[in-house]
């Protein structure tokens, strides 16, 4: 009995299969149809993107104007700029100095460390007293690095020292016979302070080099050996440690080793001359 049913079950089987195969063919056909319509659609779709970005590129004037027909025109130009404005604060980077400036912070900076290292001083105390020269040669237009030598010689950057003979500070100021140019920075009592000694002896400088037509005989004069047939060396210490400076300012090497004690000083050997008054050149035309 069972076997009458399974041969009837695949009997009545082998008659259903044809009409099977028919709709699985129907079936396949249409679902192919699907697929050729959605490929031909995203083409379609690809070919349109494509075009509006060319028309965009190319003819961006009529994207504006498809924009402009929008209602929320308005609205997103405001986005727009506002996102903008905000992207430029985001991004936005310190101002920097010219290159030129940068240049000339950075030689001054070279030598302020060099004076530190070659004098033994304090960094902030080199700080101070190449920013005092650079501002004093500022205003009486005549080259920092100069005063800068004639402090190393004078003084050794000692801004308390004294000569004999009267000198002062770190130019080695002559206060009493110079006694009017203190009058702008707190009178002789200034002589000491650092900043009114540079900016007295650096006008004292310059008059004295503009007076006698060149530095070296200017420098003459500055250590009051005008009437003498040498001035010691004076200026050609003046001028190595200058080449030295303007060496240092430029970038390149320049030995730190603390130079020797300078020798007794021109001025100091004058002083007989000086203490009777005799005419020098320290003294004011």
């Amino acid at each position: 009995m069972n076997n009458r049913r399974k041969l009837t079950a695949l009997a009545g089987a082998g008659h259903a299969s044809p009409r099977f195969q028919l709709f699985g063919e129907d079936f396949l056909a249409r679902a192919g149809g699907i697929l050729t319509t959605a490929r031909r659609t995203l083409i379609a779709i690809e070919v349109v993107v494509i075009a509006a970005i060319a028309l965009a590129f190319f003819r961006p004037e009529l994207l504006d104007n498809l924009k402009a027909l929008s209602p929320f025109a308005d609205n997103a130009a405001e986005q727009a700029v506002t996102d903008e404005e905000a992207l430029v604060q985001a991004l936005a980077l310190p101002e920097r100095s010219t290159p030129a400036a940068d240049r000339a912070a950075q030689s001054q900076q070279r030598v302020t460390d060099w004076l530190a290292k070659r004098y033994r001083i304090a960094g902030t105390a080199s700080s101070m007293l190449v920013d005092a020269a650079y501002e004093s040669a500022g205003e009486v237009k005549i080259d920092p690095l100069l005063i800068l030598a004639v402090m190393a010689i004078e003084s050794r950057f000692n801004p308390y020292a004294e000569s004999s003979v009267g000198a002062q500070g770190l130019m080695q100021v002559m206060a009493k016979v110079h006694h009017d140019k203190f009058n702008d920075v707190g009178g002789l009592s200034a002589a000491l302070n650092p900043v009114a000694n540079i900016q007295v002896g650096a006008k004292i400088l310059k008059d004295l080099i503009r007076r006698a037509g060149s530095t070296e005989a200017g420098l003459k004069l500055y250590v009051g050996a005008g009437n003498m047939a040498s001035d010691g060396g004076y200026a050609d210490k003046v001028m190595a440690e200058h080449a030295r400076l303007r060496a240092v300012a430029a970038g390149k090497r320049v030995p730190t080793f603390t130079p020797p004690q300078p020798s007794e000083r021109v001025r100091e050997a004058m002083a007989p001359e000086l203490q009777n008054h005799a005419p020098t050149q320290t003294e004011p035309a």
